[in-house]
């Protein structure tokens, strides 16, 4: 049995902390909002993130960050992307060397233009970070419905006791060193994924979202490998298997903030009626910024930024990506002749 601290306690830490409790370890879940933590100990479920999954007796609840970090064996991270850098600094002071710090939010800073697990280490350098992505939904996490997942991690030792702490009959969990990869497709995707809502809120149909999808991780991959991820993560659980289920399903706020945009709201009036932070918003400028600072063509997550910040109407955004210049899929060889 291992002692976990769950740092955040919105819909993804409270799906982990069923998780982790069902595979036998001791919970500590934290929150800086008194009213959740008197919620959660009172009725042991999260009324509002995650109705209908109860919580065990035997979780603790608290908002004193000390007791969710002092004497454990990991601590996961599961904080809105906004708000990573801000509890990290104030997690620092309790973090012992070579604590294992798994993240689980997605997304890229964008005053740093730095991924979260690069966040974390400069707030907490002591720390052994490590990060936790793939298609999961926390509805059905919380539920206990089959689950497949990976987790990167700077050495295999690390990699492994994460995987697992967290594996199960229904949480299947893969190891990578590909950290970089890993958390770069978790935040693109979901700038991706607003595009997919987007156009469902449009009223398109399946061909549009394919092409989004496919187009997408193209996109994803190419940024992703020039700043030196691995073609493999892009093509695995984290890359295409996120994107996948971020863009096609209703349990996305990402998707279902992108289908209130193509329906006419603004960003602001979008977010506020999906009430959950949607970090394909915050990550959308910062890929742009990327791909300026490393020369890469990303003509969808483009257009998307155009919509969010420049006031850009829906249709004309996809439009724009319909009569681009003439491109080839695949570069073909001497011998594809011209007949």
């Amino acid at each position: 049995m291992a002692k976990v601290g769950m740092i955040g306690a919105g819909s993804w830490g409270i799906a982990l902390t069923v998780l982790l409790h069902n595979n036998g370890h001791d919970i500590t879940v934290w929150s800086a909002l008194k009213d959740e933590i008197d919620m959660l100990r009172r009725e042991h479920e999260h009324k509002d993130k995650l109705p209908g999954v109860k919580l065990a007796d035997d979780i603790v609840f608290t908002t004193e960050l000390a007791d969710a970090v002092n004497g454990k064996d990991i601590q996961v991270l599961a904080v809105p992307s906004s708000f990573t850098r801000a509890t990290a600094h104030s997690m620092r002071d309790y973090v012992s060397d070579g604590q294992i710090i798994v993240n689980v939010a997605k997304g890229i800073e964008e005053a740093t233009l730095m991924t979260l697990s690069q966040v974390i280490e400069d707030e907490i350098p002591q720390a052994d970070v490590a990060v936790l992505s793939g298609p999961s939904h926390a509805e059905e996490v919380g539920k206990c419905i089959p689950t497949t997942i990976v987790v990167g991690a700077g050495t295999k030792r690390t990699a492994e006791y994460i995987q697992t702490i967290f594996m199960s009959d229904v949480f299947r969990v893969y190891t990578s060193p590909d950290v970089l990869g890993i958390e770069l497709g978790a935040a693109l995707k979901n700038v991706v994924a607003l595009a997919a809502g987007i156009a469902d809120g449009l009223g398109y149909g399946d061909n549009t979202k394919a092409a989004l999808i496919t187009r997408g991780i193209t996109e994803i991959a190419r940024l992703g490998m020039e700043m030196g991820g691995k073609f493999e993560t892009f093509c695995g659980l984290s890359g295409i298997g996120d994107l996948i289920v971020t863009c096609a399903s209703m349990h996305s706020r990402n998707r279902r903030a992108g289908i209130l945009i193509g329906q006419g709201k603004t960003m602001e009036e979008a977010m506020a009626e999906v009430k959950m932070v949607v970090e394909g918003v915050f990550s959308a400028k910062a890929a742009m910024r990327l791909a300026e600072k490393y020369g890469v063509e990303l003509p969808i997550i483009e257009q998307v930024n155009e919509i969010l910040f420049d006031g850009k109407p829906a249709a004309a955004a996809v439009r724009d990506l319909m009569i681009r210049d003439k491109k080839i899929e695949i570069a073909h060889d001497e011998e594809w002749g011209e007949c």
